[in-house]
């Protein structure tokens, strides 16, 4: 391999800091060394990494190439060293995951909650992100796995888990006279519908079903929380599109209910996902075996 560890280590400490001085203050090292480490990658590889001015660094397209693949392995690395010394019982260590919103209260919580019992000692490193966002995480090698919403079309991934939800829709009490209906998908398109808003994966899973079928969906009212989805059903602004799984204690309290519909949207999954070839670490492995007993 051309380069030393360390060149690429203080290379990617001056791409995240955009900056060499703000990279010699985390590495502890003086400017002109960073800056010498750099110039010798370069000369190393035989082309310019970055562009440097006054105000800002930037990346040449070489540089970006190489960053992508040098901080995904420095990461792993570090990943590695973290499973070195005494992490077979769990007494020291870390568990580093990603997930959206959605999945990080209504289904990281509880293990999350129970994992801490078991293994007070290890250190958690929660990442709330959106799918995409947590692939880009552990693609980098800075979490230990990811929650994704499936299924999801890249080889580089193993799926360990899975767990089936449901899309629903549910109202409140202002739409009683649907509760003994049900209504084709075109239907409740006629409803005034709450959504999320369209960049969200679980909205796209469920639009992209009802294209299929002809039907468009314009909601009145669209979110960026999921978390406000049933409380404005519960107050009678529409029909919300939540997750049956999700919001069962609504359900059993009677806050809102459930619309009946003649064809279901099919059910999707919420899967626990690694990088293909890379063991899991003994704390991932654990949360992984409690997921599993949990069900």
């Amino acid at each position: 391999m051309t380069g030393k560890l360390e060149h690429y280590r203080v290379f990617c400490k001056v791409v995240q800091n955009k900056s060499f001085s703000k990279a010699a203050q985390d590495l502890f090292l003086s400017q002109p060394a960073v800056s010498q480490a750099v110039r010798q990658l370069e000369e190393q590889l035989g082309t310019q990494l970055l562009l440097r001015s006054s105000k800002k660094v930037e990346l040449t397209a070489e540089g970006k190439l190489l960053y992508e693949y040098a901080s995904s392995a420095l990461g792993l690395l570090e990943s590695a060293e973290h499973q070195l010394g005494g992490l077979h019982e769990l007494k020291v260590g870390q568990l580093r995951l990603a997930a959206g919103d959605i999945t990080a209260r209504h289904l990281l919580l509880p293990a999350l909650e129970h994992f801490h019992q078991l293994y007070p000692q290890v250190h958690l490193s929660i990442f709330n992100r959106t799918s995409m966002g947590s692939l880009e995480l552990l693609r980098a090698g800075r979490i230990d796995a990811a929650f994704l919403n499936l299924p999801i079309e890249d080889d580089r991934i193993t799926v360990h888990w899975e767990r089936p939800i449901h899309d629903i829709f549910v109202a409140g009490e202002k739409f009683s006279f649907l509760k003994e209906k049900t209504l084709t998908l075109r239907e409740l398109a006629a409803q005034p519908l709450i959504m999320l808003e369209e960049k969200a994966n679980s909205r796209l899973y469920v639009q992209r079903f009802f294209l299929r079928k002809g039907i468009e969906l314009n909601p009145e009212i669209e979110l960026a929380s999921y978390e406000l989805m049933g409380e404005l059903a519960r107050i009678n602004l529409g029909l919300s599109c939540m997750v049956r799984e999700f919001c069962a204690e609504e359900l059993r309290q009677k806050k809102v209910f459930e619309v009946n519909l003649a064809e279901p949207i099919p059910a999707r999954s919420i899967g626990m996902v690694s990088l293909k070839g890379v063991s899991l670490p003994p704390a991932a492995s654990k949360f992984l075996e409690l997921l599993q007993s949990l069900e």
